[in-house]
């Protein structure tokens, strides 16, 4: 079951990955990112979390605000 009220970040690639590890590569893959400068939504967990850390010098992170009914 997924909880409704997780919080969500935005990650947009903003440094090119050329150059950069496989492994780094394949963590910007499983975050969902293929292209320079696209924004994608998601779930903040710990393991989220983790595969930014390793990529953090490629990537810009932002908490998306909540909006509460």
């Amino acid at each position: 079951m997924e909880d409704k009220n997780m919080a969500k970040i935005k990650v947009t690639q903003v440094i090119s990955k050329n150059g950069e590890t496989k492994r780094q590569i394949a963590n910007l893959r499983c975050l969902g990112i293929r292209k320079l400068n696209q924004t994608v939504e998601i779930e903040d967990t710990p393991v989220a979390r983790g595969q930014i850390q390793k990529v953090a010098h490629l990537v810009k992170v932002e908490e998306v605000k909540s909006k509460k009914k």
